[in-house]
């Protein structure tokens, strides 16, 4: 039940004012496991433009076991925020890390925000080939072609 009153809630994002989206997902997650809360909470502060809170309730709900697919979506989140506050080096720490942790649906959400935060600090050479990489396989055609260069940036 607490799931359907987050998805409603996270519908009405762009009806509600911050304040009030905020305590619309603080209701909506009253019943819901303490990490997902958290989660949900960090979620909410971010998206209405408040990544300086979100990062520490990130933080919070994965020390408080957040699992499946929430957990790496708050490692992606996280690690958009910390770009976001100047903090980069902390954001490829992380996405890094979370690439090598398994694949599912979000691998290239992983990518992307992994490529941005390379081009921060520097490695834009790096950064072209994580989106290339990314970008490749959903190519109708030069799948091959585009990997390979992707590939032959970092030589």
């Amino acid at each position: 039940m607490w799931e359907q009153r987050v998805t409603e809630v996270w519908g009405r994002l762009d009806e509600l004012s911050e304040e009030d989206f905020r305590a619309a997902v603080d209701d909506a997650v009253r019943d819901a496991p303490e990490a997902v809360a958290v989660f949900e909470r960090a979620g909410a502060f971010d998206s209405t433009g408040h990544p300086d809170q979100a990062v520490p309730l990130y933080r919070e709900a994965l020390d408080l076991g957040l699992t499946g697919e929430r957990r790496r979506r708050a490692v992606i989140q996280m690690a958009s925020s910390l770009r976001n506050l100047g903090q980069p080096e902390i954001a490829v720490e992380l996405l890094a890390a979370e690439q090598d942790a398994g694949s599912d649906h979000l691998d290239d959400a992983v990518r992307a925000f992994l490529a941005l935060a390379l081009a921060d600090v520097g490695r834009e050479r790096e950064a072209v080939s994580v989106a290339l990489a990314a970008l490749a396989p959903h190519l109708p055609r030069y799948q091959r072609s585009v990997g390979n260069y992707a590939r032959a940036l970092l030589d």
